[in-house]
Parts: C-alpha cells; sequence; structure tokens
C-alpha cells in the first residue's frame, strides 16, 4: 500500500495494490486445476484497512485479487487494471473499473494531490505460456502536488519477466525514484518460470535504473521457488545492494524528495 510524504506535504491517497488477504494454509486457484498454498498470514486484515481511494490490480490472478477480496472489497472502489480483468470485475459487480492498455494513463485527483497511473509492459512468462495465463501489466505512479514542480515516480513490475519491451519503459519514462519488484521465480508445474527470479531482478533493476528498489512477492506461497536470500546475493554480486531498501510484513517505507 504505497504512501508517501512530500517533505512536508503529504501526499493524500491510499493505494492498494494486488489485494491477498488470505492466510496461512489457505490455497489460490490458478487456473488449469493448479492450486497454490498460501505460506504466510497478511500484514494486515482486510478490514482494518485505512479508506482505499485506489487499487492498482497488475492481473486476475487469485495471489493478487482472491475470493476473500472478491467478496469483501467495497464494490464502489476504483481499480486500475487490464482490459481482460476490467471484464472480470464486471462480472463481479465492480462499478468504478479502470481499464488500460500498455502506456495508457489515468489522471486521479484528490484535494491538492495528483497522481498519474500509466499502464507498463508486463509479460507473464515465456512467450507461449504467457498466451495461457492472465494479461498482465505494470504500473508507474507519478504522484504530485497541484501547482508545483515537484514528483515522484514509482515504478510497479506486477508480474512480468524481464523482455524487450521493457527496455522501452527507461526511454519514456527515465528517473524512477522507487521500484517495487514482483519476484519469487514463480513456476508452475515446477517447471516453468513465470514470475522474475533472483537473476531476473538484477536484470531489471539495471533497465529500469530506480534510485532505490522493495522487492515484494517473494515468499507467501509455495509455487515461489527463489527465496530473497538468493536475490540478496545476486544484488551483491552485481554491486547494487545499496539501492535495495528490505521490508518485513508489516514494516513501513516513506518516501520524499530528500531521498532524489
Amino acid at each position: 500500500m504505497p504512501d508517501g510524504t512530500f517533505y512536508g506535504e503529504h501526499i493524500n491517497l491510499t493505494i492498494l495494490t494486488d489485494p491477498n488477504f488470505l492466510h496461512r494454509g489457505d490455497h489460490v486457484h490458478l487456473g488449469y486445476g493448479l492450486t497454490s498454498e498460501r505460506l504466510t498470514n497478511p500484514a494486515i486484515e482486510l478490514g482494518n484497512l485505512p479508506p482505499i481511494d485506489l487499487v492498482v490490480l497488475s492481473h486476475m490472478h487469485e495471489d493478487h485479487f482472491d475470493k476473500f477480496v472478491q467478496k469483501n472489497l467495497d464494490r464502489n472502489i476504483p481499480i486500475v487494471t487490464t482490459e481482460e480483468a476490467g471484464k472480470s470485475l464486471k462480472e463481479l459487480g465492480f462499478m468504478k473499473r479502470h481499464p488500460l492498455k500498455t502506456w495508457d494513463t489515468l489522471i486521479v485527483e484528490r484535494g491538492n494531490t495528483l497522481l498519474r497511473v500509466t499502464a507498463m509492459p508486463g509479460r507473464h512468462g515465456p512467450p507461449i505460456v504467457a498466451e495461457l495465463l492472465p494479461e498482465v501489466m505494470g504500473s508507474l505512479l507519478d504522484f504530485g502536488i497541484k501547482n508545483s514542480p515537484r514528483s515522484y515516480r514509482m515504478y510497479i513490475s506486477g508480474d512480468t519477466m524481464v523482455f524487450d519491451d521493457i527496455k522501452e519503459i527507461p526511454r519514456r519514462y527515465p528517473d524512477v525514484d522507487l521500484a517495487l519488484l514482483h519476484l519469487g521465480g514463480t513456476r508452475l508445474l515446477g517447471l516453468v518460470t513465470v514470475t522474475m527470479d533472483a537473476k531476473e531482478g538484477v536484470k531489471m533493476m539495471q533497465l529500469i535504473v530506480p534510485r532505490k528498489a522493495i522487492p515484494i512477492h517473494y515468499n507467501d506461497y509455495d509455487v515461489f521457488k527463489s527465496p530473497l536470500s538468493d536475490f540478496k546475493k545476486e544484488m551483491e554480486r552485481a554491486g547494487l545492494q545499496d539501492k535495495i531498501i528490505y521490508l518485513e510484513h508489516g514494516d513501513t517505507y516513506e518516501f520524499d524528495l530528500e531521498e532524489k
């Protein structure tokens, strides 16, 4: 749930990304008869969240939008997602859907806060496998204050591999302040990797070149086969360890312009 402070000016938006509130021992369905067991509990319960202004959903998989969320999330919360997921959300009764194609942008205003959400390229695995999995997008969130030149740029990778289209991101949107990297090295049937593992995570860092990055999506389910320890080793090997912020469940990270 990214939240930010601009050197004394609070960004008055609460954003929930890829909501998943199942508990240890619960299972999700990933399609084609595949399931995965959750290994952790959520850092906070859905009912204990503050009011949510916006949900950013990278794709419609149950480890990103689980059955509990599908049943209990307020139907009037705006959701930014892919066109494919938007159709599923309509069937579930969610009223404020904002499906985006790659490079499309949604502008959100609240008080003096201005947010631009832009859909980034994503591919959930190798080309043939990705065709069988849900359409996925990354997201670029540009936070700002009205009538102020200051801004803060956040990249959320979503469940993607590193592929050629990713190279276009830094050409169009350089100067990323913070990247949230979906890691885990998810393997389907124990054979096909469909999310970034440790080495792919380093490649993404080298392409996007964020000032700081936070790894996420690496320990919650038994299909995640690339542990965080592997990513730490690869980042040290690449000399990028100073760029990474490691958070435990429930930890908070505050960002401001003094980081730039």
